[in-house]
């Protein structure tokens, strides 16, 4: 009640903050997804590291032209097709993540639609950025320089947005191997492959370090009040289903068959 009667007073709308610490990316995902369909309430979600390697598709994304399917699959690297738009990711424990799920009129002046709330986003993380590397939004990326290390990927409803970001603080070179270089890129990344393309926070900031300085940033724009993990995750809605879920290894092996040369020319014949 107290923080309520503090929100009125300085006309900023309540943010729910939520902390985990490793929590697997597909319950990450679907709780999103429940809060931002089912829910009325501003909620940021902080995600710092995930349990294991996994890659996260676009809604729409293509198997066989985004992932080395053979390698994938003989790793059996999990691979899950999220709700929101974007493009294709593989986080682990070096990933930290950070969920906006907004109100449509909660922010003055940014409208529900992907321009708006992509550029206000890049001002918030100017804030928590300042004096640090050379941060810029580049078309719907967070770079320092010309190397990524943030991607963002948005889902608009009639009356809420959600804005989700995984950040590179580290990972694996190895990972970005099971990535292939995806045919729609932005301009400035110039053919790079993965490895000249993104670089790591670890070499500009610590790890707690910009979380602090993300939940500060967000009180120039909301209440930020801390909310209990696991009340949150267990909120109960009837009947709804996620359409984020983790692919079979059949689909992975179907979409590799169909992608081989011959794969097209064999069928027509049959």
């Amino acid at each position: 009640m107290a923080i309520l009667r503090q929100s009125e007073k300085l006309g900023l709308p309540l943010m729910n903050l939520v902390r985990f610490k490793g929590m697997p990316i597909l319950d990450q995902l679907k709780l999103e997804e429940k809060l931002l369909r089912t829910t009325s309430d501003n909620c940021c979600i902080v995600n710092d590291g995930a349990d294991a390697p996994t890659i996260v598709m676009g809604v729409s994304g293509k198997l066989a032209e985004l992932l080395e399917l053979e390698s994938v699959i003989g790793d059996n690297v999990p691979v899950i097709k999220r709700f929101t738009g974007g493009g294709t990711v593989i986080v682990d424990e070096g990933t930290i993540f950070v969920t906006l799920i907004c109100n449509k009129d909660a922010v003055p002046k940014v409208q529900p639609y992907p321009r708006s709330i992509m550029s206000w986003s890049g001002k918030l993380y100017d804030e928590v950025f300042q004096g640090i590397g050379d941060f810029q939004l580049r078309e719907n990326d967070y770079v320092f320089g010309n190397r990524k290390f943030g991607g963002n990927a948005q889902s608009i409803t009639k009356d809420r947005w959600i804005h989700h970001t995984s950040f590179l603080w580290d990972y694996e070179d190895r990972n970005m191997t099971y990535l292939k270089l995806p045919s729609r890129a932005p301009e400035y990344r110039s053919a790079r492959d993965h490895t000249e393309f993104v670089c790591r926070m670890r070499e500009y900031l610590q790890r707690s370090a910009f979380i602090d300085k993300t939940i500060k940033a967000l009180g120039n724009y909301f209440l930020v009040q801390p909310a209990n993990p696991s009340e949150v995750s267990s909120c109960q809605v009837a009947k709804f289903a996620h359409s984020t879920r983790l692919l079979s290894k059949q689909e992975l092996e179907d979409a590799c068959s169909s992608s081989k040369p011959g794969t097209i020319a064999q069928s027509a014949s049959i």
